[in-house]
């Protein structure tokens, strides 16, 4: 850790908690369009930044939390692996503390999990300005009993990230895009009933009218699943990819109100007032609509999820509120973590 930053960052907290301040945690600031409202003079992570350490033999990867995600995706596919949830950038100052506080992940997140699964060990300072460690540097770590992954989509509402260590996996050797012309129904069932097969399937999505599947692993496994699939090859697949992960796609244009549900994978399409891009395999449904927030949560609710305002609509009506006993649990944690409130107040729910 870089000694200069934890000081002052320690100063910084004592100094808010004592006189009823608020500090906005913030990398790269490519994420601040997400969340409640943006609240409190901004604590810059970015000086605290540098691989700490990286054992590409081990899979294992250990950084400081105000490091570029870009340098860290360099660094590891300098030795051919990945942070394998594709986590989003959102433009060049992304760092990759943003990406585990805003706990968001990429087209790959179907096949392989998301971002809290890759997580193996943090280092943070409290609203004490106490620094802890939980977890460790080894796939088979139970120590800190995993609040390390609370991190993961806690907005920075917890504490200030300091350190994070991540399990990473290969590079795959071979990745190929097919591409299918058919309604949101079908795609949907086919989607599910690819997800049961033994395909090297690595990402899922129905945009305009089509259908497309990757397929990732060795050359012979993904050209035999090609040929058993049929379908359109895309030699553009990479990018389609990338432009969905970045929200580049035309469907993410506009100032239309854009709403991330969380549902079942075989929900049928969403009966809302707007358009639906269907990723995940049917897992996650983008809609840009303009019906209440109400409507649309009651819609996820229906479908066994939830919903998130993700763009363009009122902060505080961003994520939806969890259940009592779930939001309780919610203020006992950030009343452990963060007793005076200090850290991104209103970012995660108006509350807190």
């Amino acid at each position: 850790m870089t000694a200069v930053f934890v000081e002052l960052a320690r100063e910084r907290i004592l100094h808010a908690a004592a006189n009823g301040g608020a500090l906005r945690l913030r990398g790269g600031g490519t994420k601040d369009f997400h969340g409640g409202a943006l609240q409190g003079e901004v604590l810059d992570t970015r000086a605290h930044a540098g691989i700490v350490a990286y054992d590409p033999s081990e899979l294992v990867l250990t950084v400081r939390a105000g490091t570029l995600l870009a340098e860290v995706e360099t660094a590891l596919a300098q030795c051919g692996q990945m942070l394998a949830f594709e986590p989003p950038h959102f433009g060049t100052a992304a760092t990759i503390g943003g990406c585990v506080a805003a706990g968001l992940s990429g087209p790959r997140r179907m096949q392989v999990g998301a971002v809290r699964d890759f997580l193996l060990g943090a280092t943070l300072m409290d609203g004490r300005g106490e620094t802890s460690s939980f977890g460790g540097q080894v796939m088979k770590n139970v120590a800190g009993f995993d609040l390390f992954r609370l991190q993961a989509g806690a907005m920075g509402t917890l504490g200030v990230l300091l350190e994070l260590s991540f399990k990473v996996l290969p590079l795959p050797a071979t990745e190929m895009t097919c591409v299918f012309e058919c309604a949101a129904a079908q795609a949907i069932d086919t989607m599910n009933r690819h997800a049961g097969q033994p395909l090297p399937i690595s990402a899922a999505c129905h945009a305009e009218g089509l259908l497309r599947l990757r397929l990732s692993g060795n050359e012979a496994a993904v050209r035999a699943a090609s040929a058993r699939l049929g379908g359109t090859f895309d030699d553009s697949g990479a990018q389609f990819w990338n432009d969905l992960r970045e929200q580049r796609l035309p469907f993410f244009a506009g100032d239309a109100p854009l709403w991330r549900l969380a549902v079942k994978s075989t929900t049928p399409p969403l009966a809302a007032a707007g358009a639906e891009l269907i990723d995940w395999g049917g897992a996650q449904r983008w809609l840009r609509s303009s019906e209440p927030t109400r409507t649309m949560r009651d819609k996820a609710q229906a479908a066994g999820g939830h919903a998130t305002l993700f763009r363009n609509g009122r902060r505080s009506d961003a994520f939806q509120p969890p259940a009592r006993a779930l939001f309780a649990l919610h203020r006992r944690l950030k009343q452990t973590f963060d007793p005076a409130g200090v850290f991104n107040p209103g970012r995660l729910y108006p509350e807190f």
